[in-house]
């Protein structure tokens, strides 16, 4: 693959196919978004063609029983073990399966812990859906961002059900360390709360190792429900696709009885997209990654060098950047700021907790140059405010 080839030209399809791309004018550098600017797997894409050539009918209830295995296989790497496709629930994307957990392992005026900053479907739908959102901010430390256990404690009542996990973390890019997901998984067993863990990029790690918090012993796993799908590591996110899993039948049956009429079949060229991902891109993946790192590791160094004066702590996995411009004159209107005269867009921080206005989330998931453009471009607005 070309990764460096990339290019704004090439990259806004004359047919607006592309979200990310035809969201904001032609002058601006949309850095926003969770998908890669990169082409995905030639084998995938053959592996969609190759099924468009068959009956495009009625699939499986429940779904590719191949990939169903595939997947297993996928999560006994991670350490996930004792898994059959009984255990398995597919889901049209890994944003439902987040609705379908709370509303399954939950009441409204039930309470929720989540670390916050955090994917915002996480606060969505715990807003929309009438449950209390009761956060735990991550601590920003000079090692990097570390979970506030003495805070936590604090925050469970009689009425709290259900704890949220994002890991690998969005938008902080903190991959959890075993002794954390311990001391997550001995907090929950003791308040005996069901535990939500979207691990949706675990395969896409630059230090350290994903460890699923429900391969931490049987009492864990069975109060866990893990969500993951195929669209941050494949760069399949318009095709959707996601899976729940769990060793306790009872909490998939619960979402698929919350998800009924909603949730739709499993869609069958999504379904042969994740085979051919999960049989025939790991080079492609490899290769993605590698290059992602070395992205991550610019920006490390740009930011040092040009822009000491933002917050920013290398993300251990994900193709995000979480920068904090609190100290910019601007701060309070800094996604405006950098819209309008840095032409970049990017993800304003309010909408990964309410705590984080002046915060933004950067996706590097582009080509070098186009990094180091948007960097050069926020730099230079940053430099005309000192």
């Amino acid at each position: 693959m070309q990764l460096d080839q990339l290019s704004p030209r090439t990259l806004r399809d004359p047919h607006g196919y592309s979200g990310k791309w035809h969201f904001y004018p032609e002058d601006v550098l949309p850095m926003w978004v969770a998908d890669m600017d990169f082409p995905i797997s030639p084998a995938i894409t053959q592996a969609i063609m190759e099924r468009l050539k068959e009956r495009v009918g009625y699939p499986q209830t429940k779904g590719d029983r191949q990939l169903l295995e595939l997947i297993v296989q996928q999560q006994s790497r991670h350490g996930l073990e004792g898994l059959t496709p009984e255990n398995l629930l597919l889901t049209t994307s890994v944003v439902p399966a987040i609705y379908a957990s709370v509303l399954a392992l939950s009441s409204p005026g039930d309470e929720v812990i989540t670390q916050v900053p955090v994917y915002h479907p996480f606060l969505n739908v715990l807003a929309e859906h009438h449950r209390i959102a009761r956060h735990n901010p991550l601590l920003p430390t000079p090692s990097g961002w570390e979970i506030d256990f003495e805070q936590l404690k604090h925050l469970v009542t009689p009425r709290t059900r259900l704890l949220m996990l994002c890991n690998p973390q969005n938008p902080t890019g903190r991959v959890f360390r075993r002794d954390e997901l311990e001391q997550l998984a001995d907090f929950a067993l003791r308040h005996r709360l069901w535990v939500m863990s979207d691990e949706l990029w675990a395969d896409l790690i630059y230090q350290g190792q994903h460890i699923p918090i429900a391969s931490l012993g049987p009492e864990i796993a069975q109060r866990t429900v893990t969500l993951t799908g195929p669209c941050k590591t494949y760069n399949t996110a318009g095709l959707g696709g996601g899976v729940a899993i769990s060793h306790n039948p009872q909490i998939l049956a619960a979402m698929a009885q919350v998800s009924k009429g909603l949730g739709g079949h499993p869609n069958v060229l999504s379904m042969a997209a994740w085979r051919a991902a999960l049989e025939h891109a790991q080079d492609w993946l490899e290769e993605v990654r590698a290059y992602l790192k070395g992205n991550r590791d610019f920006i490390t160094a740009f930011m040092q060098q040009h822009l000491p004066q933002v917050g920013y702590r290398p993300p251990q996995g994900t193709y995000l950047a979480w920068l904090d411009f609190r100290g910019a004159p601007f701060a309070q209107e800094i996604h405006k700021v950098m819209l309008e005269r840095a032409k970049v867009g990017l993800n304003e921080g309010r909408m990964f907790g309410p705590q984080y206005q002046g915060w933004l989330r950067l996706n590097f998931a582009t080509s070098r140059k186009l990094v180091q453009e948007a960097l050069e471009r926020i730099a230079g607005v940053m430099q005309a405010a000192d």
